[in-house]
Formats: structure tokens, C-alpha cells, sequence
């Protein structure tokens, strides 16, 4: 199931995407309420995909919890900046809530940094309270997945020497298009693309840590909320983004995120 977050005549909405009845598209089932919340409860109205404007899928309540290092080739490309080996236990950073952007919306390069970059990732989102829990039942606690760009000022990343700002600025989290509830995350391709060519293009099956041990592993830390968001870590291949780029995140049985960088 595909769940949007979306804006029609001026009210912001929740559906999930369905065939239109006579063939003609894909249209939004208009759900009652945030589906985080109250489920999948319909309003009985249908809206064509292209007649509304999609929004990131959520707005997380607290935090935007990111996962380094988690693919081996992208830890050997940044190793003469950033250093190190593979961690030995998923390395964790947190975005703020302020950084996330839709679909369609702009990234903003900050003026204090000439190198801002593209990191195309798998997002989780949580759906339930989580606290301390065990591995085998952390994925019982994500209500979907999404295409995330862990947009970095990687100029500022590496001055600071730790991470939060060079990743924190406003529009650095775009998020969508949708929340798919369950997608075969086995060996899904995941590919970034800046005006149409091919930047980064790994697999779910390269990940160093298992979603499951991510989420097990970040709710050790800090409790995660309904709407929190994880972003699992970044495959080879980042480089610069430029006003006027349009950069594209795809992932297998998701969608592609699509934004312009000014």
C-alpha cells in the first residue's frame, strides 16, 4: 500500500494510491485522518494523482535519525575525508525535523558552503512507540518505507569534524513520494540521478547493519516516535549538487523522489 500526504484546494490531506476505477490513471483514496494515528478509514472521495500537489509523506514528531557508514564502497570513497573504517555497530546522527522537504520542493544550497552534496538512501518510518527493543522485533514497529536524500554540506561536514550541521540545514531531509507499507526490501536497487545521469546505484542486500538491527540499535539510544524517521546509510557514488540541478532518488517498488537544487 502506498500512503501520500497531499494538498488539494488548499487543505492538507492523507490517501493511498489506487487505480482509477475506469483505467484511466492513479488516484488518491482519500483517508479520514493521518494513518500513524487512525488507520486507513476512508472519506469516500477519489482525486486524480495529478490534480493535487504531494507533500513529504510525514513530518516527523521529534527527530530524523541517520545511520553512517553503512554500505562499504561509500566508507572507501570517504575515507581520505572523513576516515575510518566500518563501524562496529550502526553509526548514528540526527537530522532535525526543520531539514525535511517534499516532493517537488526546492533544495536550498546554504551560502556559507560551496560543497553541498547528494546522499540517496532507504528511509524507514516508525509507527509505534519503540524503547529497547529486541531485533527480532524491531521491523514490527516501522509502518513503511521511503526515498530519502541525506543532503550534506560536506565542506562544513568535514571543517566541524562531527556532523550535525553540515547535514542539519533547512531542506536537507527531502522526503517521498509515498510511504510504501510493504515493499520487498531483499536486493531493491536504489539509485540517485542528477539531471538524468546515473550517480549512485547500490542494493538494500549491500547494507552493512539489517534494518532490524538499525532500529533495534537506535531505540537503545532514545525512545522513537510514531512518525520518526530512519535513514539507513548512503551507497557509493555522492557527489556535488549545483543550482539547477535536478537530483532523483529511486528505490525498487517505492517510487523517485524528485527535486531542484537552487
Amino acid at each position: 500500500m502506498k500512503v501520500v500526504r497531499f494538498e488539494a484546494e488548499g487543505e492538507i490531506s492523507y490517501g493511498v494510491l489506487d487505480e482509477a476505477e475506469d483505467g484511466s490513471g492513479v488516484e488518491i483514496v482519500e483517508l479520514s485522518s493521518d494513518p500513524l494515528v487512525s488507520g486507513f478509514d476512508t472519506t469516500g472521495r477519489r482525486l486524480r494523482l495529478d490534480a493535487v500537489r504531494l507533500l513529504a509523506p510525514v513530518i516527523p514528531r521529534s527527530k530524523v535519525v541517520c545511520v553512517g557508514k553503512n554500505y562499504s564502497e561509500h566508507i572507501e570513497e570517504m575515507r581520505s575525508e572523513t576516515g575510518g573504517d566500518a563501524p562496529e555497530e550502526p553509526l548514528l546522527f540526527l537530522k532535525p525535523n526543520t531539514s525535511v522537504i517534499g516532493p517537488g520542493d526546492r533544495i536550498v544550497r546554504p551560502a556559507i558552503s560551496d560543497r553541498v552534496e547528494h546522499e540517496g538512501e532507504l528511509a524507514m518510518v516508525i509507527g509505534a512507540i519503540a524503547k529497547d527493543v529486541p531485533e527480532e522485533d524491531a521491523l514490527k514497529y516501522v509502518f513503511g518505507f521511503t526515498c530519502a536524500n541525506d543532503v550534506t554540506a560536506r565542506d562544513l561536514q568535514i571543517k566541524d569534524g562531527q556532523w550535525t550541521r553540515g547535514k542539519g540545514f533547512d531542506t536537507f531531509c527531502p522526503l517521498g513520494p509515498v510511504i510504501e507499507t510493504d515493499p520487498d526490501l531483499g536486493d531493491a536497487r536504489v539509485v540517485t540521478r542528477v539531471n538524468g545521469e546515473v550517480r549512485q546505484d547500490g542494493r538494500t542486500s549491500q547494507l552493512i547493519f539489517s534494518l532490524a538491527r538499525i532500529v533495534a540499535h537506535a531505540s537503545q539510544a532514545f525512545t522513537l516516535l510514531p512518525g520518526d524517521v530512519i535513514l539507513t546509510g548512503t551507497p557509493a557514488g555522492v557527489g556535488r549538487l549545483e543550482a539547477g540541478d535536478t537530483v532523483e532518488v529511486e528505490i525498487d517498488g517505492i517510487g523517485i523522489l524528485r527535486n531542484t537544487v537552487v
